[in-house]
């Protein structure tokens, strides 16, 4: 395996001239997309923020244009004229009285995505009420099924914490699928098993998406070595499934993406 550190988004997760991105997981999903979209748009791309669940209107108002599908009967007009001025618009169904903004359905992002009239189309597709490590429930994650790229995300401040409910969302589905007990140390092998499990956070993948983990908020964390040594495991016990794995931090943009060696051709 080999590392190669780089401050760039779209180098770490090795986007290409069109994708369609689905996050999931924890630690760090809404501020991945956001960055990665900033930095597609400084690059001159069309580039679509949504969520297949619910996010914060909050956090949706970080884009630069926000459409609202129920509300604006010409919002595909509306849309294509913000995407043709190259901007950055989130896309979402409606604000809810709880203050979320309402995703839209899966084929509803298939065919924005196949309108061909965006580069990048950036999905968060579960929750984890902001803490840094979760399983995903029955009814999640909602991945749509044409994504090119399912990206899954944990907060590595996580490592060799316990696990509670203050630090794991959903710990009921961590337990099942690291054998730890409620208060149990939150280990290396623990927290790959959850990249690599059946039901863990790539859960419903489609066949032919790439899968990268992404292991953000490496500034937290005081021995940089153990984060590398847990993304090594993932990549090494994934036979090939986990693409790359990427170590880093999304406040600091700084990111180390560990591959496997490719042979030199002689």
């Amino acid at each position: 395996m080999h590392a190669e550190a780089t401050k760039s988004l779209m180098q770490a997760l090795g986007i290409g001239a069109r994708e369609y991105i689905a996050i999931v997981g924890a630690g760090g999903k809404t501020a991945l997309m956001f960055a990665l979209a900033e930095e597609l748009q400084r690059q001159g791309k069309k580039v679509i923020t949504s969520t297949t669940t619910k996010v914060w209107n909050r956090q949706a108002m970080q884009a630069p244009h926000v459409v609202c599908t129920e509300n604006s009967p010409s919002w595909k007009d509306e849309l294509k004229e913000r995407l043709a001025e190259k901007e950055h618009v989130f896309v979402g169904r409606c604000v809810l009285e709880s203050g979320k903004m309402d995703g839209l359905d899966c084929s509803d992002l298939d065919l924005l995505f196949q309108a061909q009239e965006t580069d990048c189309l950036l999905v968060e597709a579960d929750g984890a009420a902001g803490l840094p490590v979760k399983a995903p429930a029955a009814h999640e994650p909602v991945i749509p099924s044409a994504a090119t790229l399912v990206v899954a995300v944990m907060g590595i401040e996580a490592l060799g914490r316990r696990l509670t409910p203050e630090e794991v969302f959903r710990p009921e589905a961590v337990r099942e699928i690291t054998g730890l007990s409620p208060g149990e140390v939150l280990t290396s092998k623990a927290l790959a098993k959850l990249f690599l499990h059946p039901q863990g956070l790539f859960k419903g993948t489609p066949a032919a998406s790439r899968r990268i983990a992404f292991l953000n908020k490496l500034d937290l964390v005081e021995e940089e070595k153990e984060a590398t040594a847990l993304g090594q495991e993932i990549l090494r016990e994934s036979c090939g499934e986990i693409g790359r794995v990427v170590v880093g931090s999304i406040r600091r943009a700084n990111y180390r993406v560990i591959q496997r060696k490719v042979p030199k051709v002689r």
